[in-house]
Parts: C-alpha cells; sequence; structure tokens
C-alpha cells in the first residue's frame, strides 16, 4: 500500500455569509488548497465531496458534489458524494487517501462545504433530526436521560444534539465530580484564547471562564459560549502519493500516517472501554506505530466544551475525569502540555457540518509546517484529529481519527 501526504490544505473563513451558495464556497476552498499546493485541477484524479445538511435544507440531493463544483471546473473525473453527518468531512478525506493508498488515484481531492445559516427553521431541525434514528429519536434521548442520570431539559430553541450532550455532561459528572460547570468554562475560555488568534474562526473574542458562566444557558450546565454554532464554510485537503509529493513540494507535503473511520455500537454507558473514539484511536494509533505520549498537539470535535473533554480523554490525551481539569491547568492551551483546538475548536470556529472535519486538517497541516504564527506549536510534529458524527444509542453513530507527521522543513 502506497504512503499517502497531504500536498496543500484551504479554507474558507466559517460565519454567516448569506449571499454566498455552497458552491461559491466550495469553489473557494479549492482554489485556496490548489494555490497552496502548486497543483493544478487537470491533474486531479477524483474528488470526494462532503456535505450533510444541504438535501434537508435547499432539497439539492444525489449529486451534490457535481452541482457545487461544476462552476470550478470540475467535471469528468469521479466525485463521490460523501454523507457521514458531523463526520462527513474525515470520511472523504478517509476515502481520498484509501484511493491514493490503494493506487486508485495518484491525486485525490476531499472537499466539504455547508451552508447553513438562513434555512427554514422547521427544515433545520429535521436536518439536525437526521442525524439521529428519526423514527425513535425521543425514546432514544429518553433512555440517554435516564442511563445518565439527568434532568429533562425544559423545551427551547436549540439542536436536540444540546440536549444530548448536556446528558454526556450529567453522566461524565457522575463519574468524575470533578469535571464542573467551572471545568467546561475553562475549556471554552482556552478555546476562545486559541480562537482570538485564527483569522478564519467565527468567534474571534475572548472570554474568561466566569463569562462563560454567565452567559444565557442552553441545557444545563452548557451555556451559549460553550455550544459551537452552526455555520457557513468550507475547507479542502489535496492528498497524493510519494512519487507526486516530491514532484511538487515534499518539503511542505505532511504525511498522513493514519486514518480511521468507525461506526458505533450498542454499548452501554457503564462501557466506557468500548467508546467509539477509544477503539477509533487505538486502530489510529496501531497503524501509525505511534501514541498520545508522541503528539505534539491534537485538534478533537467540541461541538460544546463537554464534547472536548469526553474526546479528549477517549483519545487517551488526558486520564479520564481530567479533561475540564486540565484545561483549567493550562495543560491543553497553548504553551502547555498538549495543545488541544489550537484553531478555537468548533466553539470558536462555528460547525459548518460537512467542512469540519477537513477544516480540523487545515489546522494541524498549518502547525505541521510552522505556518500558524500566533497560535504556532513550537516544534510540532505529530497532529491528531478526531471527528465525529450522529447519535444511536449512547454514542456516536461514526468516528473518524487520523494522524499527521511533519515533512522535512527548509
Amino acid at each position: 500500500m502506497n504512503e499517502v501526504y497531504v500536498l496543500g490544505v484551504g479554507r474558507t473563513a466559517y460565519g454567516r455569509f448569506p449571499d454566498l451558495t455552497v458552491g461559491a464556497l466550495a469553489g473557494e476552498a479549492l482554489a485556496r488548497c490548489l494555490a497552496d499546493s502548486g497543483c493544478e485541477l487537470s491533474a486531479v484524479d477524483g474528488v470526494f465531496f462532503a456535505n450533510a445538511t444541504q438535501g434537508a435544507l435547499e432539497g439539492q440531493h444525489l449529486v451534490r458534489g457535481q452541482a457545487a463544483l461544476r462552476d470550478a471546473g470540475v467535471e469528468g473525473v469521479p466525485v463521490v458524494n460523501v454523507e457521514n453527518a458531523c463526520a462527513s468531512g474525515a470520511t472523504a478525506l478517509h476515502l481520498a487517501a484509501t484511493a491514493v493508498r490503494a493506487g486508485e488515484m495518484d491525486v485525490a481531492l476531499a472537499i466539504g462545504a455547508e451552508k447553513m445559516y438562513g434555512a427554514d427553521e422547521e427544515r433545520l431541525t429535521a436536518a439536525f433530526h437526521g442525524g439521529l434514528d428519526v423514527a425513535r429519536w425521543q425514546e432514544g434521548l429518553k433512555a440517554l436521560r435516564e442511563a445518565a442520570g439527568a434532568d429533562e431539559v425544559p423545551p427551547g430553541r436549540r439542536s436536540v444534539f444540546m440536549d444530548i450532550y448536556a446528558a454526556l455532561a450529567a453522566d461524565h459528572r457522575r463519574r468524575h465530580p470533578s469535571c464542573t460547570p467551572r471545568e467546561l468554562a475553562a475549556v471554552t475560555a482556552k478555546n476562545r484564547r486559541h480562537g482570538a488568534l485564527n483569522p478564519l474562526a467565527a468567534r474571534r473574542e475572548e472570554l474568561t471562564a466566569d463569562e462563560v458562566l454567565a452567559a444565557r444557558e442552553v441545557a444545563a450546565p452548557l451555556t451559549v459560549p460553550m455550544c459551537a454554532p452552526i455555520g457557513d464554510g468550507a475547507a479542502a485537503a489535496l492528498v497524493c502519493s510519494p512519487a507526486v509529493a516530491r514532484r511538487l513540494g515534499a518539503r511542505r507535503a505532511v504525511r498522513l500516517r493514519a486514518s480511521v473511520v468507525v461506526s458505533g455500537t450498542g454499548r452501554t454507558l457503564d462501557e466506557p472501554e468500548r467508546a467509539i473514539t477509544r477503539r477509533a484511536a487505538a486502530l489510529a494509533y496501531e497503524r501509525a506505530g505511534l501514541g498520545p505520549d508522541d503528539l505534539s498537539l491534537a485538534e478533537v470535535h467540541d461541538a460544546t466544551a463537554v464534547g472536548e473533554v469526553l474526546q479528549a480523554e477517549a483519545l487517551g490525551l488526558v486520564p479520564p475525569g481530567e479533561g475540564g481539569p486540565a484545561a483549567a491547568r493550562g495543560e491543553t492551551a497553548l504553551g502547555g502540555r498538549l495543545p488541544v483546538n489550537t484553531s478555537g475548536g468548533l466553539e470558536s470556529n462555528g460547525h459548518p457540518v460537512g467542512a469540519t472535519g477537513i477544516g480540523q486538517i487545515h489546522e494541524l497541516v498549518t502547525q505541521l509546517r510552522g505556518e500558524a504564527g500566533a497560535r504556532q506549536v513550537p516544534g510540532a510534529r505529530i497532529g491528531l484529529a478526531e471527528n465525529g458524527g450522529g447519535f444511536l444509542g449512547f454514542e456516536e453513530a461514526a468516528a473518524a481519527v487520523l494522524v499527521l507527521e511533519a515533512g522535512r522543513r527548509s
């Protein structure tokens, strides 16, 4: 099997862009990616296009990638449409890398784009429910609350996933009382400090932990800043074989040491050793020949602050129960032992669902090249990205973990 390199990355700003279409956003990310890689579009052998909500929001089903990328000049090559909830972007990159590893393609493009602001509220609600078992989501949420020992949250205008994260927060607090709402606020304050250094982030204002706690409650213990906003945006990554990397710029190419995508199981909350992210991480570490202690930084799926806590613990970045306290001590901040979400995470960037996983790779590649400016992790060599999506039973329906290694620097 061939090695795989990330030759180029490109990303739009994330935020609210009423005048831009999915295609316009995707086209901007593609142009930035090609310019970054030094590769011509004509060299791309295939495209893997990630989008999760355009079908529900705009009625664009079946040929989303072909429609979105036609104006950017993508035609003739295979375009594979990828929909895997919030893990769509990382799944698209995994498939692109798999095609290169297998020798089917020398150059493959993974691109994710989403436009969520301005959508009809009823359709947006339906889109989020599509990440659950739509026939039994209420029954499933009730079972999760009961298993977690969580109270029912009063009705309000919010994604159903905020109710899910509130229940997961209650379960985590039951197991680890040291992770209080203040520790969750420390996670968010840390990510807002990082996001203030990222010109592409949607939320760039710093907040203290006290300000995070004082904000409007969404679903206890989660306040507004602890929850990632929806977003419009796109991100792209070009992966290639070693021969192409050598020809076009091996010094800036970043090696993809491992990419893993798994699905959830019917585990209970009392079986954390079977957690989806833990299983995906074990496979990724094995394939990469590395472990958590080898990492320089990580980007994890913090759709809420408790999401970062849960994922950091499942990935082995911190011991069980230490996700929140470690953030409060500064261990996961820039300058700390292992910086997590140097981009600002989803809490600062926003969450344009199909773009998110590839946007995480954009941050890691930028860091591993030493090009992250004020948020640079000194000497960054190994980066990990975790991107999860959907929810069935007591865990995510899909999870992806990718491990990247810096190339030689001039």
